[in-house]
């Protein structure tokens, strides 16, 4: 049976592959076969040359016959998952046809969900934004490391703000009982990221549209005192505006 077979791949959290109801994640041949799988999964839309694979697989201490090692490993991973799993040669692809695969998923939802913002559709918004937070808050492959896994930690994390200013922003616009979840994500980006204005324009919007216009102003007052701190800059324009809009009210 071959890997297109394989219907979900969970590379954030614990590895997770999964073939109908059936796991497979257990099959794979140790730490080296999953950062094989997880290397090739996260890269499953191109061809991967096998020196790639190899600086993937040993970053700091590759064997001596690494095209050997890699062999025995590919053949490994071929018995787990089937023989027609990985395909080509010099350079070699993945096959996980039709495939969910949870990076993927986030991906396109953070695309859904920004551009339903963008166009003050905060139903459609909603639920596109929590799919890629549920995805991005777990770890690219739990205690694993590697130059390649941090690139994709840092891009996650980036998604995670993202996620976060859709969700914020959803909730203030549906409004009455999602007021609570736009003040939990614009506290969130404030702990995740200090230096992001938006999490706190989020923040002081909707604790304003709770009625507490004083901790709105407090927040404000925090982030001038954190600029000025660590950047020697005052707020930008825009949460200067939402400031105004809150002194004015």
């Amino acid at each position: 049976m071959a890997a297109g077979d394989v219907t979900r791949v969970q590379l954030c959290g614990p590895l997770v592959v999964q073939r109908g109801g059936e796991n497979l994640e257990s099959r794979l041949p140790g730490r080296q076969g999953r950062l094989l799988f997880g290397y090739l999964a996260l890269n499953r839309h191109r061809l991967a040359a096998r020196a790639e694979l190899v600086a993937a697989v040993w970053p700091n201490d590759p064997p001596p016959a690494a095209d050997a090692s890699l062999n025995a490993l590919l053949s490994k991973v071929r018995r787990a998952l089937g023989a027609d799993a990985v395909e080509g040669r010099s350079s070699l692809r993945l096959r996980l046809d039709g495939a969910w695969v949870d990076v993927e998923a986030a991906a396109e939802a953070i695309h859904r969900a920004e551009s339903s913002v963008a166009q003050a559709d905060w139903g459609r918004a909603w639920g596109p934004s929590l799919v890629a937070l549920f995805v991005a808050e777990r770890p690219f492959l739990l205690d694993e490391s590697g130059d390649w896994i941090d690139v994709e930690r840092r891009r996650l994390a980036e998604l995670r703000l993202r996620a976060l200013e859709c969700y914020g922003t959803a909730g203030l616009g549906l409004g009455s009982t999602e007021l609570s979840a736009a003040v939990r994500a614009g506290r969130r980006l404030v702990e995740l990221a200090p230096l992001r204005e938006s999490g706190y324009r989020c923040l002081m919007r909707a604790l304003a549209a709770q009625g507490n216009q004083a901790e709105a102003l407090r927040v404000y007052s925090g982030l001038c005192d954190t600029l000025r701190d660590e950047l020697g800059v005052s707020p930008s324009a825009d949460t200067r505006s939402v400031y105004e809009q809150l002194v004015v009210t």
